[in-house]
């Protein structure tokens, strides 16, 4: 039996078909589409959606935007649920390489379908394409090729019969999963085909929970038993393998203290006296402590990015040893570890069967216990209120902290706010803690706020972005707006970059070009009068219900008014450019070698004597 759908067609009604199931439990995979309508898709996508209802298609503003918001909900989602994003041909499609880049890096769903040139050539050359005297087969989507962890152009309506159950292997894979590209040159998506029936039957992809090799696991835990000071490193696939509860099973039979980068916050709740909190160049002064005297490091589910090493300094011990628990084998060998290539969950299970009867000193717990509890205690002294206008950043943190129930989302991306909530945000759920930081994405956080309440209805989401990321992309507010989804906005204003500037003035280059001024006639820089962005009256006409908070008071004020409102609601507050967070450890930015200016002659010194530090791990 064969069905006569154009391409287009066929690739909707085959996504509405696709399902995922973990531990026995089902899941319709897709939950519909995001885009905007161009010449290279109306005719092809745009008719197909119109015919399926079901397939709920979203109207966005912004092409990367639609990225964010599909990558936000697969996060949220534990990535078994995702959107297809569509665009057409030209700007619409390389809109959506950062956000691609990002979902990519972060190991997210999510699904890129694209229009692209003319397949017959004839008409050549299309508005907006690129030509190429090198090759008649580029366009721009050949852009998203390092960007995607699978790509594909299909030129005849057959090719959908293999490529779309590719599709569907890589987006549904532990491993694998990422941005996926499907590029439909606007001519094939209009045009017929007699596709079998069986493409189009219900399919349901189970999510398998490897299990590392039984002697790896042996091996794996002798290197354990023999450790004096061990420690754990959380990661985002503990999240994702829903493994925190295991964890902390593990955690509390073994005696390890664990420590959670970014994408792992969350894997244990703040309080529980194993937990040493964020790790790294942002981490607490306990997680780094017992980071440079551990002799064996228990990697679980994390890629060790530069800002969990501390770019290579975090783990000082000459004689330190990593075992790596993670499902991506590319993962699992990274700092020369002795790796278990497996699930989180599944193999923490294991390994625990494997140390019976193994436990650190009870002098060891002890001191994770303390610097839990000194670090609490001087989180409650950065969230004091100073009485200062305009307020720190750190006050606002502390504020939303207070005032957010266990079960809200916060949500952020880049800057100085990322940072400062891994240190200092007290979480007590797993998906409590929501940040893009493998990208640190200028601009998610307005889009992904969308996709996070879509994903999660019943929870509040807070999103803590700064001017710098709000300017950048603010557009979905609108889309929330038409589409019914609530989320909270909090818009700290501090009239510039802060993060860049406070790196800036730390590599000696006195935050220069970092300030939201005027220039100033007299010195040709950028130090004149602040500029006055009135962001209270854009927000509001984007439709958003708008409130201004002067001081920390009305802002917990307005944070209790918010939860009542029924459309996305944005609070904003001016804080303070210079008032960060404590820094415990270092991150690799390089300074000028030779420069005429003293502070950056001063930063180069340091610079270099914190590298004798690094080391390469073998």
């Amino acid at each position: 039996m064969t069905r006569r759908l154009t391409a287009g067609q066929a690739v909707l009604e085959f996504l509405n078909n696709q399902y995922v199931e973990r531990d026995g439990v089902e899941h319709k995979f897709f939950a519909g589409a995001l885009g905007i309508f161009g010449h290279g898709i109306v005719a092809g996508f745009g008719q197909g959606l119109m015919q399926r209802p079901d397939f709920r298609y979203i109207v966005t503003r912004n092409e990367q935007g639609s990225v964010h918001i599909a990558a936000a909900y697969a996060k949220v989602k534990n990535r078994l649920g995702a959107f297809a994003c569509i665009s057409s041909i030209g700007p619409g499609a390389t809109n959506m390489v950062t956000g691609a880049a990002a979902a990519t890096i972060n190991r997210l769903p999510v699904l890129l379908l694209s229009g692209d040139i003319f397949a017959r050539r004839n008409v050549a050359p299309v508005l907006q394409q690129l030509e190429s005297d090198r090759s008649q087969d580029v366009s721009v989507n050949d852009c998203f090729k390092p960007v995607t962890r699978y790509w594909d152009r299909i030129n005849r309506c057959e090719q959908l019969i293999t490529s779309l159950p590719e599709v569907m292997r890589v987006l549904t894979s532990p491993v694998n999963t990422g941005a996926v590209m499907l590029a439909l040159p606007q001519d094939v998506q209009a045009e017929a085909y007699d596709f079998p029936e069986e493409l189009f039957q219900k399919r349901v992809w189970k999510i398998p929970r490897q299990r590392p090799d039984i002697t790896a696991l042996q091996q794996a835990a002798d290197i354990i038993r023999k450790a004096k000071k061990p420690m754990i490193i959380a990661g985002g696939g503990v999240i994702y393998s829903e493994a925190t509860e295991i964890l902390k099973t593990f955690a509390e039979k073994t005696g390890i203290p664990v420590a959670e980068t970014f994408a792992g916050k969350g894997s244990l709740p703040y309080n529980h006296p194993l937990n040493l909190g964020a790790t790294g160049a942002t981490g607490t002064p306990g997680a780094n402590r017992i980071s440079a005297e551990a002799d064996v490091v228990i990697g679980v589910g994390t890629r060790y990015s530069d800002f969990t090493t501390a770019s290579k300094t975090a783990f000082q011990n000459p004689d330190v040893q990593f075992v790596n628990i993670n499902v991506a084998e590319f993962d699992a060998f990274k700092q020369g570890a002795f790796a278990l290539t497996g699930d989180a969950r599944a193999t923490l299970e294991e390994l625990i069967e494997a140390l019976a009867g193994y436990r650190t000193d009870a002098s060891y717990q002890a001191l994770a216990g303390q610097l839990n509890k000194e670090w609490d205690a001087q989180v409650s002294e950065i969230y004091h209120v100073s009485g200062e206008l305009p307020v720190s950043q750190l006050e606002v943190v502390g504020a939303v902290n207070e005032m957010a129930s266990p079960d809200d989302i916060v949500l952020c991306a880049a800057g100085s706010l990322p940072g400062d909530l891994h240190k200092l945000w007290r979480t007590t759920h797993p998906k409590g803690f929501h940040l893009e930081y493998g990208y640190s994405t200028m601009g998610y956080e307005c889009a992904a706020g969308m996709g996070a309440a879509m994903a999660a209805p019943d929870r509040q989401i807070w999103a803590m972005v700064g001017d710098g990321n709000y300017l950048m992309m603010n557009s979905e507010i609108v889309t929330s707006i038409q589409e019914g989804v609530k989320f909270n906005i909090i818009l700290l204003n501090n009239g510039g970059f802060q993060s860049i500037g406070g790196l800036s003035e730390s590599i000696g280059s006195q935050r220069f070009g970092t300030r939201y001024r005027y220039r100033d006639p007299a010195t040709g820089q950028l130090t004149g009068e602040q500029l006055p962005v009135d962001f209270a009256r854009n927000a509001a006409s984007l439709g958003a219900y708008v409130i201004e908070a002067t001081d920390i008071q009305s802002l917990k004020a307005a944070m209790k008014e918010a939860r009542q409102q029924t459309r996305t609601t944005v609070i904003t507050v001016n804080t303070d450019l210079y008032k960060c967070g404590p820094d415990f450890a270092w991150w690799e930015v390089p300074v000028a070698e030779v420069s005429e200016i003293d502070t950056v002659q001063e930063a180069y010194m340091k610079y270099i004597e914190n590298k004798k530090k690094q080391r390469y791990y073998l």
